[in-house]
């Protein structure tokens, strides 16, 4: 009796196999029976599948859809851009934007400067397609930084951009007098 199911457990697995597979057919997801956004539904009270969502829902707009640039770039969208700057740009950029930031610290290559000519020449919407899409080295941040956020940096960016090497002389008094305060409390 013995010598008749010695081939046994050797088979186990084999017929295991065999059985799992067996209940795998031509069946994909993409066939099966299911209800498309639009459709009529009996199965809900209002006969249509899609629900309205549920109270205290925060919709989540697509990072990747292109708002239009601002018509007009004012000091709430400059301190706008210079918040959003500083939370998802200094890390790589610095806070003048000189390319110096943390992570140049942690061995990541530096950034360009906004100063270089090159960025200062770029077109804006170039550096709106950057923020979202990433360029050479940068990570894409359209899905941390929402788009109208984004021309908010940019605007932010040009800002920077004129700040740098800017004559001290074509300041307003009022903006020199706190350059020279500033200059005199460091030095002590």
């Amino acid at each position: 009796m013995r010598r008749r199911f010695h081939r046994l457990p050797g088979l186990l697995p084999g017929l295991g196999l065999l059985l799992a597979l067996a209940g795998c057919g031509e069946a994909n997801m993409h066939d099966q029976a299911k209800a498309k956004s639009w459709d009529a539904n009996r199965f809900f009270p209002q006969g249509m599948t899609m629900r309205a969502p549920v109270a205290g829902t925060v919709p989540r707009t697509d990072p990747a859809r292109f708002v239009p640039r601002p018509a007009v770039i004012d000091a709430a969208l400059l301190d706008r851009g210079r918040e959003r700057y500083g939370i998802a740009c200094t890390p790589c950029h610095g806070r003048s934007g000189d390319g110096r930031g943390m992570i140049v610290a942690r061995g990541f290559p530096a950034a360009p400067s906004f100063a270089d000519e090159r960025l200062r020449s770029a077109r804006s919407d170039r550096l709106y397609a950057a923020i979202t899409e990433g360029h050479g080295a940068m990570f894409p941040m359209g899905a941390q930084v929402a788009p109208a956020d984004r021309w908010a940096i940019v605007a932010y960016l040009r800002v920077l951009q004129l700040s740098q090497g800017a004559d001290v002389a074509s300041l307003p008094a009022e903006d020199r007098a706190k350059l020279r305060d500033s200059a005199m409390r460091a030095a002590r």
